[in-house]
């Protein structure tokens, strides 16, 4: 079949008349201020029943229309694209440069943790990085963007209640390492309050933090029924703030509450 033919039978599945996408890659060609997006109802009649090759540019707005991917059309016009890497690697430049291949293989795989170490207590705080014993290979497809080996990912003990419940005891929580400073500022909801992860003599924290002089003091959420704590800077390295985290909001078992329920939390059970 043509690649003409195929645009035809797609768009048929969908229901959509020429004229629809006449005027709706109008739209995209005024958005982008550019006519080269704009398919036309002659323009579209003829690449339908001839072997003609559509530009990048209507290429994208077919795409658009048809809800489907450009590197889905690619291949109707005989355009493999799992041979880029492969005719990138073949021909290489003789001057330094810097590489920046697409991932086209949903099929390659990236390096994903398979096996903890048993010596790691899942009931404390720690890095992630620490916890993995062994590294595995995962399709990239089932994890995209996401490289626990090079971020800094850190994990909530199922006995750290420090921050329940904003943050629930064995969450993942990703670290920017980037943002160190603790900084005297306003916010408007517990939401909007920088949360840190910190690496202390006996282990690992995360909560909001606060200095005063040369001491640092680690602050709970105050539902959680835990304490201040203070610590000398030098016992207390601040690894960096989080800026994301993934829990589970209901337990599969059974809630995950601290062992001594503060008094406003028993008078709402």
């Amino acid at each position: 079949m043509s690649p003409g033919k195929k645009l035809k039978e797609l768009r048929a599945r969908l229901g959509i008349t020429v004229r629809e996408v006449e005027e709706q890659s109008q739209k995209i060609a005024e958005a982008q201020g550019n006519p080269e997006f704009f398919v036309s109802n002659n323009w579209l009649t003829r690449l339908e029943n001839t072997n003609s090759v559509p530009s990048i540019h209507k290429l994208f707005s077919l795409s658009a229309v048809y809800r489907v991917r450009v590197s889905d059309l690619l291949p109707m016009f005989g355009i493999n694209q799992s041979l880029l890497e492969k005719y990138q690697i073949e021909t290489p430049p003789q001057h330094t440069h810097l590489i920046n291949l697409e991932e086209t293989d949903a099929a390659r795989t990236v390096n994903f943790p398979v096996r903890f170490d048993p010596g790691f207590r899942v009931e404390e705080t720690n890095l992630l990085s620490r916890m993995v014993q062994v590294w595995g290979e995962v399709p990239i497809s089932l994890i995209r963007q996401l490289d626990i080996r090079r971020g800094q990912y850190g994990y909530i003990g199922l006995e750290d209640f420090t921050m329940y419940p904003l943050l629930r005891p064995g969450s993942f929580v990703l670290i920017d390492e980037n943002l160190r400073d603790i900084h005297a500022s306003r916010w408007r909801t517990e939401f909007d309050r920088p949360i840190y992860f910190i690496e202390l003599r006996t282990g690992y924290a995360c909560c909001w933090c606060e200095t005063r002089g040369d001491e640092l003091l680690l602050i709970p959420h105050p539902l959680s029924s835990r304490t201040h704590r203070h610590f000398p800077q030098q016992e207390a390295e601040i690894i960096g703030q989080v800026t994301a985290v993934a829990m589970r909001i209901v337990d599969p078992e059974a809630p995950a509450v601290p062992a001594r329920l503060p008094p406003q939390l028993l008078k709402r059970s």
